[in-house]
């Protein structure tokens, strides 16, 4: 696995999922601090309109563009259908880069539509879900799945020997069947997901703006007591939290010490402010 990721609410949000060359998001500075690594981002999927989430990408698409790295591999870009600030920037990018030397290939996508990035035996595939923000802006999560295989229940008493002559005789799926397994969860900005949305992902990158109910003014933002309870019996294996308010100070994972029982069986990342962060 590896992921880098950096956010700090108010300013600048973005994470790059290298194993399928995925940015969601693409906040100010992006381009920068992941330097080279954006000629092998090949799809941009972006949560809601919102500048701390989508300043980024004019630097983005212009390096890529003038920069001596591979920069005619195409870029696809997928936002929620409608989204009015991210349709009118794309606009003013393409016409600010009327010479593109690559295909910039801008897609909107509806509520639970799915985009493929890998077909075959084990295809994944991104699929975009309704996450609740502000009234007026139109935002999305994403999920990423992986379609693979396991034994069908019937044949798991079975020994090995038993289970390869069944497959020699009837073939490999006779005893196996496919399932969806999600690999990674991206909240966007979002007061906060629902338990159908997180359960069994083995990776929940969920924005925390707040550590405390009391900073929060609007709900429009997630607050660590609330995530806390939504993860419960839900099979997260690995929680990350971002898009975190500078007001928590260098060390926000104080916060965490008085959840110490709710998250011993969790792997448990900040994403602080200010900070790179990798996995």
């Amino acid at each position: 696995m590896n992921i880098i990721a950096y956010s700090k609410a108010l300013y600048t949000t973005w994470i790059y999922y290298s194993p399928e060359r995925i940015l969601f998001d693409a906040g100010e500075g992006v381009a920068t601090l992941l330097n080279n690594k954006i000629y092998a981002i090949k799809h941009i999927f972006l949560t809601h309109g919102h500048v701390d989430h989508i300043s980024g990408l004019w630097a983005l698409i212009n390096t890529r563009n003038n920069a001596m790295g591979d920069r005619e591999k195409e870029l696809n870009i997928y936002y929620p259908i409608g989204n009015r600030g991210i349709e009118e920037y794309l606009k003013f990018i393409k016409k600010m880069n009327s010479d593109l030397r690559f295909n910039l290939n801008v897609f909107p996508l509806k509520d639970g539509q799915i985009v493929y990035l890998r077909e075959g035996n084990q295809p994944k595939y991104i699929k975009a879900f309704s996450v609740v923000h502000t009234y007026s802006e139109k935002s999305f999560g994403y999920h990423l799945y992986e379609v693979r295989k396991r034994l069908k229940k019937e044949f798991q008493s079975l020994s090995q020997k038993e289970i390869a002559e069944l497959s020699r005789k009837h073939g490999s799926d006779y005893v196996s069947e496919k399932f969806e397994k999600k690999i990674l969860t991206v909240s966007g900005d979002t007061y906060l997901l629902k338990k159908e949305d997180v359960f069994d992902t083995d990776i929940l990158f969920h924005e925390c703006t707040f550590f405390r109910k009391e900073d929060r003014k609007y709900k429009n933002h997630a607050v660590l007591e609330d995530i806390i309870d939504l993860i419960k019996d839900t099979k997260i294996k690995t929680l990350i939290l971002y898009h975190i308010s500078g007001r928590y100070g260098k060390r926000p994972e104080r916060f965490l010490e008085d959840f110490k029982e709710e998250l011993k069986n969790i792997d448990v990342h900040i994403v602080k402010p200010d900070k790179l962060f990798k996995l």
